[in-house]
């Protein structure tokens, strides 16, 4: 056998190896087995487990920035690699936090509110309609919002993240929003809005905010029942209770990424 042809045969081989291990490698990222160890091994880490999907990846820097390229890289096939790769990122946001890091030097109350079944009822509206149902609802949200000092940091589709300074005017605010909400008309769909307000200090990073505060406001707005608003302990202590209907809610489990020690309440206007 010539040199070349010796050099020829290593190459396929060597090709060969590397196909290979590329397949196994496909075939171990795949695995659904695997990727549930890892996903409950990221729910005992600290931090938020639910790193990764968009509430937790809207920054423009550090954690979120890596945080995008992850899921980016991985596009439409979630498995172990990106698993692991988030797990390694949500730990580094705890830590940033845990140290001040991820941590704003201001107190802000954070607002979310979205649509209660949206989703269900825009798959057989048509995309006209839901459009202007959801030009209706920003006009009914957002004027409460600046008339109450606050500002409207972002639109989530069919809800809404807002900031402001001072928790009266917060829950003013949504209290107006969920009123006017109530003269939407969305054909034979009632549009029912919820809402988390939660107290803290989160980072300012151009005009967004990030952080634990965020997380947290973020999954009581998610956890809320139809025209229900649930506010922190945080956000109470500053309100005057005696002139709120107010119930403490209580879950066998904690909502994940929020603090250990949150207390949840719902609030309205008297009867």
């Amino acid at each position: 056998m010539s040199t070349e042809d010796d050099a020829e045969s290593r190459a396929r081989r060597a090709r060969a190896a590397v196909a290979g291990a590329g397949r196994r490698f496909r075939e171990l990222d795949r695995s659904e087995g695997l990727r549930a160890a890892v996903q409950r091994v990221r729910r005992a880490l600290p931090g938020d487990a639910h790193f990764g999907d968009p509430l937790s990846l809207g920054g423009a820097r550090h954690a979120e920035f890596a945080g995008r390229a992850v899921v980016e890289l991985t596009g439409d096939r979630p498995g172990v690699t990106r698993e692991v790769g988030l797990g390694g990122l949500q730990l580094w946001q705890a830590v940033l936090e845990r140290f001040g890091g991820g941590t704003g030097d201001r107190e802000v109350v954070l607002v979310f509110t979205d649509l209660v079944e949206f989703s269900r009822w825009a798959l057989e509206a048509g995309d006209a309609e839901v459009q202007r149902v959801l030009r209706e609802v920003s006009e009914a949200w957002e004027k409460p919002v600046t008339d109450h000092a606050g500002t409207v940091v972002k639109r989530l589709g069919d809800g809404m993240m807002a900031a402001f300074a001072d928790p009266v005017e917060a829950l003013e605010a949504v209290f107006e929003a969920r009123t006017r909400l109530a003269r939407v008309s969305a054909g034979g769909w009632t549009p029912r809005m919820r809402a988390g307000l939660h107290l803290g200090q989160p980072r300012r990073v151009g005009g967004d905010y990030l952080g634990v505060a965020v997380n947290t406001a973020a999954r009581l707005g998610d956890r809320a029942g139809p025209d229900e608003i649930l506010v922190s302990g945080d956000v109470l202590a500053r309100l005057d209770e005696a002139a709120l209907r107010v119930r403490r809610k209580r879950w066998h489990t904690r909502l994940k990424g929020t603090p250990d020690d949150l207390q949840i309440f719902a609030v309205d206007r008297p009867a």
